[in-house]
């Protein structure tokens, strides 16, 4: 049992890696820095914070806290001057950091106890944390995505009105 959840933990980081990056995949750079309102994030931001705090958390993971001195949390929420290519640099050096640490696990680890913001959890605890987050931006930045993109929208799943077809089989992914 624990190898399978260090597993499908793995694999549903991976598939939020992959919505996100098939949302973003769609966007031209204007919108991809485009706010709804003043106080709202862009999709741009969003990766800011996503990839600083993957950092944050995954650097050292078992043995320092979470929240580490050098990450300037509030400096994600703004706009920075950094071209998509290298906040794409930032997002997969990110990811790299938590697959690498993932990767390291033993079930045995699966108990210990670590912190993040001097909060003790188990390092299971830990993990559904962090997908939890994670999955909850995911959905930030589809839904940017979608709003942007209108009708020219590719579904990242099964579009509207096609749940019958895809019963059947006769659904075809375009």
């Amino acid at each position: 049992m624990s190898q399978h959840l260090l597993d499908t933990v793995r694999f549903e980081f991976h598939r939020n890696k992959q919505l996100a990056e098939k949302a973003m995949a769609q966007l031209n750079d204007e919108e991809f820095g485009r706010k709804t309102s003043p106080e709202s994030n862009s999709v741009q931001i969003i990766i800011q914070h996503l990839a600083g705090n993957m950092l944050s958390r995954w650097t050292d993971f078992l043995t320092s806290d979470g929240e580490k001195a050098w990450r300037n949390r509030d400096a994600e929420f703004e706009t920075q001057q950094l071209s998509r290519n290298e906040l794409m640099q930032q997002w997969e050096k990110a990811w790299s950091v938590l697959f690498d640490t993932l990767d390291s696990l033993t079930t045995d680890q699966l108990e210990q106890n670590i912190h993040i913001r001097k909060e003790a959890m188990t390092v299971t605890q830990a993990m559904l944390r962090q997908i939890s987050h994670y999955s909850y931006h995911v959905g930030q930045i589809v839904q940017l995505a979608k709003e942007w993109k209108g009708e020219e929208w590719k579904s990242l799943s099964i579009p509207k009105n096609k749940s019958s077809e895809y019963k059947t089989g006769s659904y075809k992914k375009g």
